[in-house]
């Protein structure tokens, strides 16, 4: 992605807002631990994922030096104008949670959350491939995507959602590739996602 990014003149924006449920040291959390990635990309993170800040808007962008445009010009520049045209910066109150998810309290806390999730995830994956589904992610991710054979997303969604009561998100609604699978969310309290497990494995998918 990064070569195709260089040979095209393009910019890749690199959401890194899951970096927390990457579990493997092996792999990076961030594209700028990947050789050419200052040249093509920057990166969005927020709070959103790690510590349940999602709706308060407080994330920041890595835009790194080498990035520039053609003519020399630092990406920067434009990305700073665009960002103080369009917003006026986090409260303060809202600041003090995010320093706050920062110190070792915090960060203990903060680990103790994807811990929490990314079992969550376990127990669904364990589950669907009990099943006999085709399963990818559960893992370095608190999503689940199953292909549901042989029916369209909206297909086996309804069918999941009237005959087991468990909403989950037909994948065609994340683009055409989506088709042919449903998503699950591992975001909930673990009594819903031993419940939705035992109803899911009652109807049979």
């Amino acid at each position: 992605m990064i070569a195709f990014a260089w040979a095209n003149r393009s910019i890749i924006i690199y959401d890194a807002a899951y970096a927390q449920y990457i579990r493997d040291p092996p792999l990076p959390r961030s594209i700028f631990e990947l050789p050419g990635a200052r040249r093509v990309a920057l990166e969005v993170n927020s709070f959103s994922k790690s510590i349940g800040f999602t709706g308060v808007r407080l994330g920041w962008t890595v835009v790194p030096e080498e990035l520039c445009f053609d003519d020399g010009t630092p990406v920067r520049k434009d990305w700073n104008r665009i960002t103080t045209t369009v917003f006026n910066g986090a409260s303060n109150i809202v600041q003090h949670g995010g320093l706050a998810s920062l110190d070792d309290a915090g960060l203990a806390e903060m680990r103790a959350t994807v811990d929490y999730y990314m079992e969550n995830a376990r127990i669904l994956r364990q589950a669907l491939l009990v099943m006999g589904l085709p399963v990818y992610g559960g893992e370095h991710a608190p999503y689940l995507w199953v292909r549901m054979r042989g029916r369209g997303s909206w297909e086996a969604f309804a069918e999941i959602l009237e005959k087991a009561h468990v909403v989950c998100t037909p994948g065609v609604g994340f683009g055409p590739a989506g088709e042919g699978f449903v998503r699950f969310s591992a975001f909930g309290h673990r009594d819903a996602i031993e419940e939705a497990v035992e109803r899911l494995a009652q109807v049979g998918l």
